[in-house]
């Protein structure tokens, strides 16, 4: 099954970097949520992309919007990128990839790489906005906020 724009997000609970369960019930009637899946950690593109919504943290909490990453990585692998790029959001470790494959994220045009999308819900968790670029990473961040604007 492949989300949509208009469908609830997927229930699910996975370990954040501090390997603390999240569910993402928790979330729900709280604050705007924006999901992304991201291929590795530590990688370009990836950090690139990690380090901008880092650098926007602000405009992200001023429009009540919580941001999560998510990718097959280790939890361990999720506490070293954290703390050396000083992210101030929650990566989630799906090393089974049930919560990607539950939001439908395609993989790259070979099928070799994880794909890079974005996920933006209101606080009911209905997608909004969903933002599928494996090479533009940071435009994944200007996508986001100007979502979370017209929310609010």
């Amino acid at each position: 099954m492949k989300l949509k724009v208009g469908q609830k997000i997927p229930s699910f609970i996975l370990p954040d970097q501090d390997g603390k369960d999240f569910n993402i019930k928790d979330l729900l009637g709280k604050s705007n949520i924006v999901i992304y899946f991201y291929p590795k950690d530590d990688t370009p593109g990836c950090t690139a992309e990690a380090c901008t919504f880092r650098d926007q943290f602000v405009d992200f909490k001023d429009a009540g919007a919580e941001v999560i990453g998510i990718s097959s990585d280790s939890v361990e692998s999720h506490r070293r990128f954290a703390e050396k790029h000083h992210l101030p959001f929650r990566l989630l470790s799906d090393m089974d990839k049930k919560v990607r494959k539950s939001f439908g994220v395609p993989g790259d045009m070979l099928g070799l790489i994880p794909g890079r999308v974005t996920y933006v819900m209101d606080k009911t968790g209905e997608v909004q906005h969903i933002f599928n670029s494996q090479l533009n990473a940071a435009k994944h961040v200007e996508e986001a906020i100007a979502v979370l604007k017209r929310l609010s």
